[in-house]
């Protein structure tokens, strides 16, 4: 049995104030081997059902006269009191953009350094069907007979490759909002248990709501396509149960910072914002916001484009991701989150007969969090191309969408080629797409370096299977640290949330067992810096009573 050293931790606080990625920093320019802690990431996507306009969302400010003339009754005004927003004085001339009026969260996000654009995101061989189309995005295929029937998702096929080690954990990887359908986005091709949806539920009350409901499930499936549907029914089931107290216990314990608008989006939002705060482990969150099918009355009317249902939910949209952004820091979370907005395709760039806009190819893509690159990737689509049935031509697509999701993935998450061709079919960022990888989308320091690739979320090299493994989490009396593969913890560095050093603490002999008594802290989160025989790792650690 292995010696166990506890450590009575005092509450003086040092006046040392560097914060754990300061100490991360000085180890990795000392030659030390260094690989980020991706374990508390989570990626937050937000699906703008419909079909957005990205016409009308970002003005071609140097294109102005022939969006003009393809748009004379709902285009936005480029002077007056509601004009467009002028982005960035300091993009070349040709790239200017001006955000719809009602774009004011958005503005104020992209100025303080937390938003990026990337301009004509498409997939090859565009289907115009709603439902196709947002199959086809939500399964990482595209329009080509080679990619189109996927029967499942690429955010279940990369959870059940990439978060293996969490399958059984009694948290959901995946959560849905939004929508009472169950989105093909989270079906792995092997698990059926990968999320759960949510969408309006009591979630204080989700336990005792869904614990104990229905009888028992038959033992006798048939091997059939009926026993196959009602094994994911019993699935499903099994799940709910299972996550019901740990999503309640979160959402009591979370909470929020500031007031969010009373919508749909923000509501929904809100909820995953405390979820976050009270500690659920969640991976990946899915939202949506219908309505961006505008066939009819885009606009309010051909002196009021400023107004109408477009606007409407552009502002739902901008102000309900400025207030989720805005408290994610307030409760320092914010580097825990990247979040991004996708919609099925673009629309039409003239106008239609109705004051609206008819299906069309591409779109941008907008995507928010501290770990961001700011700016605008790509150009103003070319409206000189609008001349095929009044829709962009294909070269008017700059970025696959998989090149995107692929890269958030790669350079964010750490994910190695092997678990990216799992869960896109392809070599996303090597091969195939065209595109590669969209360079400067994450910062230099919130990037995972290549040698820190890994095909599991619990390996934090290719080539080193370490880990260091913390619980239990909350931690209440006591709290246990144990290395992996023999990994010997060397020393134990605590932070509170602002980084004031609490203390530092040496293990007395060569041990991968660490625990730490931890009565004396007061509720709320710390980070923990634990250096080891091979490696360095940042822990969040919770308190509660």
């Amino acid at each position: 049995m292995q010696r166990r050293n506890f450590i009575k931790l005092t509450s003086t606080a040092s006046a040392l104030t560097l914060l754990p990625s300061d100490v991360f920093a000085i180890l990795k320019s000392s030659g030390m081997a260094f690989c980020p802690d991706t374990s508390s990431k989570k990626i937050v996507l937000i699906q703008l059902a419909g079909a957005n306009d990205g016409l009308n969302t970002l003005v071609p400010i140097n294109q102005y006269d022939l969006y003009s003339n393809l748009r004379p009754n709902i285009r936005i005004k480029d002077t007056g009191i509601h004009k467009y927003i002028p982005l960035d004085s300091t993009l070349s001339s040709e790239n200017q953009i001006g955000l719809h009026p009602v774009l004011k969260g958005f503005k104020s996000l992209y100025d303080s350094g937390l938003m990026k654009i990337i301009q004509g995101v498409g997939y090859p061989n565009n289907n115009k069907s709603h439902f196709k189309s947002s199959d086809i995005w939500l399964s990482g295929g595209d329009g080509t007979p080679a990619n189109f029937t996927y029967e499942s998702g690429w955010i279940g096929r990369f959870i059940e490759n990439y978060y293996t080690n969490y399958l059984q954990s009694n948290f959901p990887l995946g959560i849905q909002l939004g929508s009472g359908d169950n989105s093909l986005g989270f079906h792995g091709e092997k698990e059926h248990r990968l999320s759960i949806n949510i969408n309006n539920q009591d979630f204080s009350g989700f336990y005792s709501v869904v614990n104990g409901l229905g009888g028992s499930p038959p033992t006798n499936i048939p091997n059939s396509e009926y026993g196959e549907k009602l094994q994911f029914l019993i699935d499903v089931d099994a799940s709910a149960n299972k996550y019901g107290e740990t999503i309640s216990t979160a959402f009591n314990v979370g909470s929020n910072t500031v007031s969010y608008s009373q919508t749909d989006l923000s509501n929904q939002l809100k909820t995953v914002a405390r979820f976050i705060s009270g500690g659920l482990e969640t991976k990946i969150y899915l939202v949506r916001i219908g309505g961006f099918d505008t066939h009819d009355s885009q606009v309010a009317s051909s002196t009021e484009s400023h107004k109408g249902n477009h606007a409407n939910l552009l502002k739902e949209v901008s102000d309900a991701v400025h207030s989720f952004i805005t408290d994610l820091n307030n409760q320092n979370k914010g580097n825990d989150v990247v979040a991004l907005t996708f919609s099925e395709f673009g629309r039409k760039a003239a106008e239609n007969a109705n004051l609206g806009t008819d299906h069309g190819e591409v779109a941008p893509m907008f995507i928010f969090g501290n770990s961001i690159t700011p700016g605008v990737t790509g150009t103003n689509v070319n409206l000189n191309e609008a001349v095929l049935e009044n829709n962009f031509q294909t070269q008017t697509i700059q970025y696959d969408y998989r090149s995107v999701f692929g890269t958030i993935l790669q350079d964010w998450l750490g994910t190695a080629n092997d678990t990216l061709d799992l869960s896109l079919f392809d070599k996303t960022l090597n091969t195939g797409f065209g595109n590669s990888k969209i360079q400067n989308l994450i910062k230099n320091n919130h990037l995972v370096p290549p040698t820190c690739y890994s095909s599991k979320a619990t390996a934090f090299n290719t080539n080193q299977k370490y880990d260091v493994i913390l619980s239990p989490n909350p931690g209440i009396e006591v709290v246990n640290l144990n290395s992996l593969y023999n990994n010997d913890i060397i020393s134990c560095t605590l932070y509170s949330i602002d980084g004031k050093l609490i203390g530092k603490y040496y293990n007395t002999i060569a041990s991968t067992f660490f625990q730490i008594n931890v009565q004396s802290l007061s509720v709320g989160y710390y980070n923990i810096i634990v250096e080891t025989k091979f490696d360095v790792f940042s822990k969040r650690l919770i308190i509660r009573r």
